[in-house]
């Protein structure tokens, strides 16, 4: 219901679509009739701000979204990063970890609606709702039967294999071991269906025969970890299916079916929304901060807090300065060595040293064209990394190819290329189409790009391959901190035997430990996963080995990636290596690894080695794949096979072989790394439409265990008091009917006194509750072994383990404690406590508490329980030098004040140890961005900034958070 003033110049015009007279939509280029001077702004304005614009013009209701954001919008030029403008989103993308909370909000809303006198019923989302589980998967099984097996195609295992072309495989009639499905020796084989011209109907199954591409149901490993995470998630899924029969506009995609933002760019992106007739512009926002993918498709998108999503599920707009807009220009075409991953590593450097941070990135230049989607989503996907809110690629003759190869047909991509031509988001490839005006302009050269591989504690430190080995080194002698270990040079060549298996090994510094392709950034590219399987498959025909001690795994996106990795002929070289598939969902990434050999985890912490985890994902914080591996790196798929096959990081790939071959032959990376040529013929006959449609018909479907979950059919959910996982929160115990003026702060202890760079994964971990966690007590009471525990993301429903998980990660670093340890000091007592311990205490006598912190507190994925956890545990207020802008809104989003120390300012400046008591006084009337002061226990005042934004903002943190105040308009 669009509402402009009457007699207002800008009255929107509602057009029919050309040679679809059935179809309407807002002419935004007509806006106000003819009128020259707005089509001439309009046209030099970046593709991602007109969506924005044509947004405010369809969903301005006069209060929500006025007149004047539109305007502002179209004024972009003078008024970038000086005014809130509101945004609609046409839907909201969940993932299990981050979604639960969100829908136990939106049950517990239910109630707080009920005990006040209102209908329950009308509590449901407003905006159109997709949930993927799929962070609930973890990896108890990895390697099976079939590393020890026969080599894939069959021969004696010490003589060299055949050679066997990616969609050719030599038959021979051996009976298969460690899978079921096959039943005794396969067939002489089905020559059509491993021919080059392979039907585009690909058999409905999963994988083929590891050893003689013969179809059977899922392998040993996928089947025994879907069981486990169907068995100890069932109370969450149980919940899951309950929202999804209860609640309208929710739908749930089940388990094993892929990872949330991949699910929402192969099947939920529609690039443009047609309903009943009526088109707009496809856009989006996810409670994970890799929703950024779709971007790459055209679609507006990025992450926020579960909070905000909760608004915008509700009807609300997203509030966000209106920002600014940096032009990244691509030239050049890049190495044939070079694969996404270091395109998208270069960029990630490049965009960071620029300063994109807070900012929108959107790509123009003749090196855009020459990206494939594939490579566009990768790349869009890491801009959470460099700190911009999103990275557009707006839709061009490039993308409508790609749509029409995985299904959109025909008429839809006409209807679609026509109404983003007659709104002006269609961008012409060809070099003298005029580009829009930006910010700023980023200049990026592909031809400069070479392999890199980013670590090993940071993303954004990126290490080019061929200094590998010294920079390693480096690592070595340095301080710790960001990147160095401080190894003393007696002990950087300390070698620690280890018997694992029948045989001894010898680790050393830089050994690899954890080696995993996994369900994340990458698996969207086809190239880059082909070239893992390709160099996997000629490194096996090499005779080359991964040793067996080494953590490796295999977690595809979706079907989709195994599907081609299958029907390629790569699979079994890969499953020769251990790179088995282990299931579809987030894992070694979120820290769902299974432990280390016993032997091997002694081994390293007894010789303190500094062992190396390779993954091919986007976050590589310290500890965080396992608590005794300290150097991560990030690599592409072909990489993480490459150094899981050398076995250590300490390697120079152009002088030194990665192992010896068949007759004591030294192999080489250069001597299996696949060609360009190769990739392109293989990735053109294995990656097909038909495998895009078999997909969704699998996501349509759903599975047999996911079909048989019963659920309850109530209104409201049956909350069980006995639960571990599913719990009502306390959020709207003090629902308030009216905003009431900021109450003081007075004499606040300091709870945690931390420094840069502190994550939302310091903050609220998400990978497995330590045994020794104030979680693992409280879950030990309720009668759980350790067993039973599982993860935090897994338990992001209870309240009680996500209190008693904040600020538990083991590489917190607490000033006060001055060593890595989820702990602090009870000031009034003077003991070393847990963090919960502390705050549990400080609750019980009253006594308010904030943190201080240094420059970008809240760095990382986006978490709701990072604000949440604080907020239960009573903290008041955050000081910091600076904030990540996601996190900082969940703040004030759950009723956190959010402050900041004056520029040039800091504790160090003021004399601030962290242990005096602080006082802080609200004025009656709050304004955004207005200075407080302080007065601490020792006399001393210092002034700081509010971080409120504008009165929304204001007005949510008076309500006491966004969840009581859209709670209070169903009353």
């Amino acid at each position: 219901f669009v509402f402009f003033p009457p007699g207002s110049p800008y009255q929107p015009v509602i057009e029919a679509l050309g040679n679809y007279p059935q179809k309407k939509f807002y002419n935004v280029s007509k806006l106000g009739g003819a009128n020259q001077l707005l089509c001439f702004t309009l046209d030099t304005l970046p593709y991602s701000i007109r969506v924005l614009f044509e947004s405010s013009i369809r969903n301005c209701d006069g209060f929500l979204v006025k007149e004047t954001d539109a305007m502002n919008i179209l004024d972009w030029k003078t008024k970038q990063n000086n005014v809130e403008v509101p945004f609609c989103p046409a839907r909201v993308v969940l993932q299990d970890f981050t979604g639960i909370p969100a829908m136990v909000d939106f049950a517990a809303m239910r109630e707080a609606v009920r005990s006040a006198g209102g209908d329950p019923v009308k509590v449901n989302p407003a905006c159109p709702t997709d949930l993927t589980v799929d962070h609930s998967l973890q990896i108890d099984f990895s390697k099976c039967a079939i590393q020890n097996a026969p080599n894939p195609g069959g021969g004696d295992s010490q003589k060299p294999m055949a050679k066997l072309s990616p969609l050719k495989v030599q038959p021979r009639k051996l009976p298969c071991r460690g899978q079921t499905g096959c039943k005794g020796p396969c067939s002489a084989g089905d020559s059509s269906r491993n021919s080059g011209q392979f039907s585009a109907q690909i058999e409905n199954t999963p994988l083929l025969c590891p050893f003689h591409l013969q179809p059977v149901p899922e392998p040993e490993t996928v089947l025994k970890n879907q069981e486990l995470e169907f068995g100890r998630n069932r109370e969450r899924l149980q919940f899951f299916k309950w929202s999804s029969k209860v609640f309208k506009n929710i739908s749930v995609i089940p388990p094993e079916t892929g990872m949330a933002h991949q699910v929402n760019l192969e099947y939920l992106s529609r690039v443009v929304f047609d309903v009943k007739d009526f088109l707009y512009p496809d856009s989006v926002v996810g409670t994970d901060s890799h929703t950024t993918m779709v971007n790459g498709l055209g679609i507006l998108g990025w992450g926020v807090g579960g909070i905000e999503t909760e608004a915008v599920m509700l009807g609300m707009p997203v509030t966000l300065t209106l920002p600014e807009v940096a032009g990244c220009e691509l030239t050049g075409t890049a190495s044939p060595l070079a694969t996404s991953i270091d395109i998208v590593l270069s960029i990630t450097k490049q965009l960071r040293q620029a300063d994109v941070a807070g900012k929108f990135v959107e790509f123009f230049g003749s090196g855009v064209s020459q990206l494939s989607v594939a490579d566009r989503t990768t790349i869009a996907n890491m801009c959470p990394e460099y700190g911009a809110i999103l990275s557009f690629f707006p839709v061009d003759n490039v993308t409508l190819k790609h749509l029409k190869h995985t299904g959109f047909d025909e008429a839809k991509l006409e209807v679609m290329e026509a109404y983003l031509k007659a709104v002006k988001l269609f961008r012409n490839d060809e070099s003298s189409s005029r580009e829009p005006e930006y910010s700023q302009v980023v200049q990026i050269s592909l031809s400069s790009i070479i392999p890199y591989v980013s670590g090993p504690k940071r993303s954004q430190d990126r290490v080019a391959v061929n200094n590998m080995k010294s920079d390693f080194q480096a690592c070595l002698n340095e301080k710790s901190g960001v990147k160095g270990f401080q190894i003393a040079v007696e002990k950087q060549n300390d070698i620690v035997p280890v018997q694992y298996e029948g045989n001894e090994y010898k680790l050393s510094h830089g050994c690899i430990v954890i080696a995993a392709v996994i369900s994340c950034t990458n698996n969207c590219n086809p190239s880059v996963m082909l070239a893992a399987g390709l160099l996997a498959k000629k490194a096996v025909e090499a005779g080359l080995v991964v040793k067996p001690y080494i953590r490796t795994s295999l977690s595809p996106g979706s079907g989709m990636v195994t599907h081609y990795l299958s029907s390629s002929g790569v699979l079994p070289y890969l499953s020769k290596l251990g790179f088995e598939v282990v299931g579809y969902g987030c894992s070694t990434c979120v820290g769902n690894t299974a432990p280390l050999p016993e032997a091997i985890r002694n081994a390293i912490k007894q010789g303190e080695i500094i062992a190396c985890g390779v993954l091919s994902g986007t976050k590589n914080f310290e500890g965080r794949l396992c608590d005794c591996v300290r150097a991560n790196y990030l690599a592409s798929p072909p990489l993480v096979v490459a150094y899981a096959i050398a076995g250590t990081v300490r390697i120079d790939f152009e002088t030194e072989p990665l192992g010896t071959g068949f007759n004591g032959k030294s192999i080489y990376l250069r001597d299996i790394w696949p060609t360009r040529r190769e990739l392109h013929t293989v990735e053109e006959e294995c990656v097909v439409s038909s495998m895009f449609k078999e997909l969704k018909e699998k996501m349509e479907k759903g599975n047999k265990r996911w079909n048989s979950l019963e659920t309850p059919e109530s209104t409201l959910f049956p909350w069980d008091l006995k639960s571990t996982y599913i719990r009502c929160p306390s959020f709207f115990d003090k629902l308030a009917k009216e905003p009431v003026s900021p109450q003081p702060i007075e004499n606040a202890h300091v709870l945690l006194y931390l420094g840069d760079s502190v994550t939302t994964d310091h903050i609220s971990p998400a990978g497995s509750i330590a045994r020794s966690s104030a979680a693992a007590k409280y879950l030990t009471n309720k009668g759980l072994t350790p067993r039973e525990f599982n993860s935090y993301g897994a338990r992001r429903g209870n309240d009680a383990v996500m209190t008693r998980g904040t600020f538990a990660n083991i590489k917190l670093l607490n000033k006060f404690i001055g060593k890595p340890a989820p702990k602090t000091i009870h000031f009034p007592s003077g003991q070393t406590l847990d963090v919960f311990e502390a705050a549990e205490l400080y609750q019980k006598e009253g006594i308010p508490v904030i943190i201080v912190a240094g420059k970008k507190y809240g760095l990382g994925s986006s978490r709701d329980w990072a604000a949440k956890g604080p907020f239960l545990l009573g903290v008041k207020a955050v000081l910091a030098e600076s904030y990540e802008k996601v996190h900082k809104s969940q703040l004030i989003g759950i009723g956190i004040a959010p402050l900041q120390f004056l520029p040039g300012e800091n504790p160090s400046t003021l004399g601030l140890t962290g242990r005096e008591q602080f006082s802080i006084m609200f004025p009656p009337e709050l304004l955004p961005g207005m200075t407080l002061d302080i007065k601490t226990s020792t006399g001393k005042v210092f002034s700081v900034i509010a971080l409120f934004e504008n009165d929304m903002e204001i007005t949510l943190y008076k309500y006491g958070g966004s969840l009581n105040f859209v709670a209070r308009r169903f009353l």
